[in-house]
């Protein structure tokens, strides 16, 4: 067992530490800051998310509050633009006073607000899938690490499709180039050679398909079992899909794992092409348990509409909303500081039976879960694992595999070097 390992053991059996302070606060609410694109080609996806933050500050607040105070949502759009989201998480904090965020989709727009949020000593919990790499004392990472999804993702295409060959196919920004750093390294390592990795990348809402499908196409007839890594996000995905149909790539040809494609993108889209392709995420809306019907029934019931469905990123928010509430009812007040103390260690049922803890290094344990598209848009659940610890420095990259992150006293540090024994600096 190596150090970081032994590490992240212990952190999952140490008990949440709680602190009894009376909180004095001078307003009559307690403001909860919403920052998701709701316009712009983040739209598709991040307005859902927007959604269903109210609706749980909404069944918060049905429940008496926190701290005996009612909740205020503070909603704002910084519309599919990376420097704004920074704009606006700086209103949010100093103007509207709020006492967490939650918010952003893309990894530009996190990395926009970070250094904001470190700044002016905020807490932003971020709900989507990322590349790692990254460990902000201000930030907590409630969507997936590469550990927690990509690499699980294409372990299974290698043992359970028989895949030998991969087109790793992004949009072009920092996390598909960084998860795709990570894959075409721990791909080699598992003896995959680099000849049969092919990366390609295109802009924010591409949508002449038909070149880069060929050469998908043609890639996949040179006489190995090939699949496609998707890490095409936004509303890119709806003519990227269209196209795999108008060329007749199936599921049982050339196989797509997705990793930003949930059921909110595959309600727009006509699905039959797609019967069978996959996508890897750690809640589908077909997870067959008590708590995610309950989930979607109040998701109907406050929407009042029974076709919205649900995805991973709202599990993910869903998480770090309940985990920071037990955070703040624990330290007795919002106080940023007293609640980063709190939360490590905290646990809450997430919605596919089992648990998710907030680690030192600020990711949460999640289980890994592959499901193949079906016909009426939802995922038939092929495969799930245990709850797997994010790991915040990939263990394939030289620069980083010595790297931890934790940050309870005394380490306090979100790049430790295990072998030189020395803290790199924030650790963003």
């Amino acid at each position: 067992m190596n150090f970081k390992t032994k590490l992240m053991g212990l952190a999952l059996a140490a008990a949440m530490s709680s602190t009894a302070i009376s909180g004095a606060f001078a307003e009559d609410t307690i403001k909860v800051g919403v920052l998701h694109s709701l316009s712009g080609t983040m739209a598709i996806s991040e307005t859902t998310l927007k959604d269903v933050m109210l609706m749980l500050i909404d069944e918060q607040n049905k429940k008496g509050g926190l701290l005996g105070k009612k909740l205020e949502p503070v909603v704002v759009d910084p519309a599919s633009n990376w420097p704004l989201f920074a704009e606006k998480a700086r209103e949010l904090i100093s103007k509207d006073k709020v006492a967490a965020v939650f918010g952003c989709w893309t990894s530009s727009s996190r990395k926009s607000v970070l250094p904001v949020f470190e700044e002016l000593n905020s807490i932003l919990f971020y709900p989507v899938q990322y590349e790692g790499e990254e460990s902000s004392r201000n930030i907590f990472y409630t969507g997936a690490a590469p550990n927690q999804q990509a690499i699980p993702a294409v372990d299974y295409l290698m043992e359970k499709e028989g895949v030998k060959r991969f087109v790793l196919e992004g949009t072009d920004y920092v996390y598909p180039q960084t998860t795709n750093k990570i894959l075409k390294a721990y791909l080699i390592s598992k003896g995959v050679k680099a000849e049969d990795i092919k990366v390609n990348y295109t802009p924010f809402g591409f949508s002449d398909w038909q070149a880069e499908v060929a050469a998908i196409k043609k890639f996949g007839s040179e006489g190995k079992k090939t699949a496609v890594v998707s890490t095409i996000n936004g509303d890119a995905n709806v003519p990227f899909y269209k196209e795999l149909g108008n060329q007749g790539i199936k599921a049982e040809d050339i196989p797509v794992v997705a990793f930003s494609v949930g059921e909110e993108e595959l309600s727009g889209m006509d699905t039959k092409p797609l019967v069978g392709h996959l996508a890897a995420w750690n809640y589908f809306e077909s997870v067959d348990t008590p708590a995610n019907a309950e989930f979607i029934k109040e998701w109907h019931a406050f929407t009042k509409n029974d076709k919205r469905t649900t995805n991973d990123p709202m599990e993910a928010a869903y998480i770090g909303f309940n985990a920071w509430v037990k955070a703040v009812e624990a330290a007795g007040t919002t106080d940023t500081d007293k609640v980063l103390d709190t939360i490590i260690g905290v646990t809450v049922p997430n919605l596919s039976g089992g648990y998710a803890t907030v680690m030192p290094n600020h990711h949460i344990t999640k289980p890994v879960l592959i499901g193949e598209i079906q016909d009426n848009g939802q995922f038939d659940i092929v495969q799930q694992t245990p709850e797997v610890v994010g790991d915040e420095w990939s263990d394939y990259l030289p620069d980083s595999k010595d790297l931890i992150s934790d940050w309870r006293k005394p380490l306090n540090c979100g790049n430790f070097n295990v072998k030189t024994g020395k803290c790199g600096g924030k650790g963003s």
